[in-house]
């Protein structure tokens, strides 16, 4: 089976949360990797709601520190520390993120503290890299430095589960050997590598937030799996999103279509969308059909 990663839309508003939206909060979950994108104000009683442990959180991506995409994290951490949260927790975001991490800790007295580490992005590219996946970062244009990310699971080389069962393979050394390309020798029978393994593709999943548009964008989330895009204004606003360092939902279905991503997922809803967002949402299906709108706490595997 597949590999997949999940996404849980923790906070979905745009600068000024609503009664149904709350700050911008989006957490991906992959093969026991729990990464959090953003974190907005009340995005730990949003854990809650989602019936999801913080404790679990793996990594912080922090695309820019406007208030209503940074002011739930004093609360996190301090929440981690009195849950007795060990592990080294890393954060990344943009340029100034270690100065207003020193300003965080001047300004509130925090309890048990636990360890942390503070990565500051000053350059595009790849910034954490394992066996199975890596994490990218590319600057958006916005009035205040900010970074886009992508998470790229590589191309992998599966083994056969049912084929495995049938041959009655243990684990261990030899299906390591199989996956590497080897054939191998079990119980005086050649087994061929080609013959119990397979190759799954990988895929990106790319999240866009707060920017205004630019050259930059379709080449950082070409044929992603999933873009997480801003939508913080309608369609016929993008002189005003020009202003406000913003995008419309057409410019993101734009983005969509020229980029050959796969699906769109729309967020960063401003309050004065109101109730015209599904009418909105038809001017972006006009661009780009595979366009979702998601609501907090929608949850989605990708």
């Amino acid at each position: 089976m597949a590999s997949k990663a999940k996404l849980v839309f923790l906070g979905t508003s745009g600068a000024i949360p609503t009664e149904d939206r709350n700050h911008t909060a989006i957490l991906l979950n992959y093969q026991g990797e729990n990464i959090l994108v953003d974190c907005g104000e009340g995005t730990q009683r949003q854990f809650r709601k989602a019936k999801l442990n913080p404790g679990k959180i793996t990594k912080i991506l922090i695309t820019h520190w406007h208030g209503d995409h940074v002011l739930g994290l004093p609360g996190l951490l301090q929440t981690l520390a009195l849950s007795e949260y060990n592990k080294e927790l890393t954060i990344y975001g943009p340029k100034g993120t270690k100065k207003f991490f020193k300003n965080i800790f001047k300004t509130f007295v925090f309890v048990n503290r636990f360890p942390l580490k503070i990565v500051e992005l000053n350059k595009d590219g790849r910034f954490f890299e394992n066996d199975e996946f890596y994490l990218e970062s590319k600057k958006m244009v916005h009035n205040a430095p900010c970074n886009a990310y992508c998470f790229v699971r590589k191309d992998d080389i599966r083994i056969d589960k049912v084929k495995l069962k049938k041959l009655g393979l243990p684990s261990g050394p030899l299906l390591q050997r199989l996956k590497k390309g080897e054939d191998v020798k079990y119980n005086s029978k050649n087994i061929f590598s080609k013959d119990v393994t397979f190759e799954e593709k990988g895929f990106k999943i790319c999240f866009v937030l707060d920017t205004k548009n630019n050259k930059s964008i379709v080449p950082f989330v070409k044929d992603a799996k999933a873009l997480v895009c801003e939508a913080t204004f309608e369609a016929g606003k993008e002189e005003l999103a020009e202003n406000r360092y913003h995008l419309t939902i057409k410019q993101a279905a734009e983005i969509a279509k020229d980029a050959d991503v796969k699906e769109l997922i729309l967020t960063h809803i401003s309050q004065r969308q109101g109730k015209n967002v599904e009418e909105n949402l038809k001017e972006a299906h006009k661009i780009f059909k595979k366009t979702s709108l998601v609501d907090d706490l929608f949850v989605m595997e990708i």
